[in-house]
């Protein structure tokens, strides 16, 4: 198997009976198992139990592997993204926990349930003319329920970048991944001083978020399943990859989903009309809220832009992903600088 990211471990079949009998017993047994694609932080497999249930089996990356500030712990966080939202959101389909467990030679690592359905993104490489408005749809009711969930600070938990307010606690994520882009020498597009001026202009925008609601802030298609309804049509059957979770303005989440696009630039889409169905708040995309979602893209593509390095990709490696994320944290800079 070969190693795209460096936070990624090989594993053989092995490795997988191994985890599988350290995580149910020594009665556990693999009938059988492959490597699951698409991430870049953990490796991923799923396995077929010989008592018929599918498995995943995430392994995170080896102690002492050279993480993102706000990576550090990310096996446990999903482990209590995912209980806490079967507890609080149970109409929101997520991958049951089975087993989270440490071992001397594996590490840490995470089992769940398998769910059913492909991604919207494998959906749309097997038919790009597929309709998948109905799974984006219930995207948006599941994220309104999610959201109802109030935590009690903001930002991220286990000692990782947060605050009492949103405005402190957006910030101390930013200059996290300023630090971290000084720590990798990423070459960014826009110094940093002026990326932190530019966000302490914008600033009183985030103080209108009184609430830290509960967010999975990574539903790109990779993230979201989808499985047909009895007429055909594409609904969503599961979120995963809840590791990334965090508490704070709910228009954080509408940025992943329509990933290198303005969600308020298109008001009717079904994301946002799932989202207005389900919502306990009215969904305003006004001045502030386009000023807030454009911060939020900023900070999405910087790390994108800061993770390369910690993923094993350069400027010669992936010239266009780093030259397209240049332009995407240009344009925003510019609209922001412009309002």
């Amino acid at each position: 198997m070969t190693v795209v990211s460096p936070t990624q471990r090989p594993l053989t079949t092995d490795d997988v009976a191994y985890l599988v009998r350290a995580s149910f017993g020594p009665q556990a047994r693999v009938r059988d198992c492959g490597p699951l694609t698409g991430g870049g932080y953990a490796t991923v497999w799923w396995v077929l139990l010989d008592d018929d249930r599918r498995v995943v089996v995430k392994l995170a990356p080896p102690s002492g592997t050279r993480l993102l500030r706000y990576e550090r712990g990310l096996c446990a966080a999903e482990a209590r993204y995912f209980r806490l939202v079967a507890e609080r959101a149970p109409q929101v389909p997520v991958p049951p926990v089975l087993h989270h467990g440490t071992d001397p030679a594996y590490g840490e690592w995470l089992v769940t349930g398998m769910l059913p359905g492909r991604s919207l993104s494998e959906l749309a490489e097997a038919d790009a003319s597929v309709d998948d408005g109905p799974a984006r749809y219930d995207l948006g009711a599941a994220l309104a329920a999610l959201h109802r969930i109030t935590g009690d600070r903001f930002g991220y938990d286990g000692g990782r970048a947060s605050g009492s307010t949103w405005r402190a606690a957006f910030t101390a994520m930013l200059d996290a991944l300023l630090d971290d882009a000084t720590d990798w020498a990423v070459r960014l597009p826009v110094a940093p001083d002026r990326l932190r001026a530019l966000v302490g202009r914008h600033a009183g925008v985030l103080d209108e978020v009184r609430r830290p609601a509960l967010l999975h802030f990574d539903c790109w298609d990779g993230n979201v399943l989808t499985a047909p309804d009895p007429d055909g049509r594409p609904r969503l059957s599961g979120l995963v990859d809840g590791e990334r979770f965090l508490h704070g303005d709910p228009l954080l989440d509408l940025v992943s989903p329509l990933l290198y696009r303005r969600i308020e630039d298109d008001p009717e889409h079904p994301l946002l009309r799932g989202y207005r169905a389900a919502t306990a708040e009215p969904l305003v995309l006004d001045a502030s809220a386009r000023r807030r979602l454009g911060l939020y893209r900023l900070h999405l593509y910087l790390l994108m832009t800061v993770e390369m390095p910690s993923r094993g990709m350069t400027v010669d490696s992936h010239p266009h992903r780093h030259d397209r994320l240049a332009a995407l944290l240009a344009a925003e800079i510019a609209a922001l600088d412009a309002g």
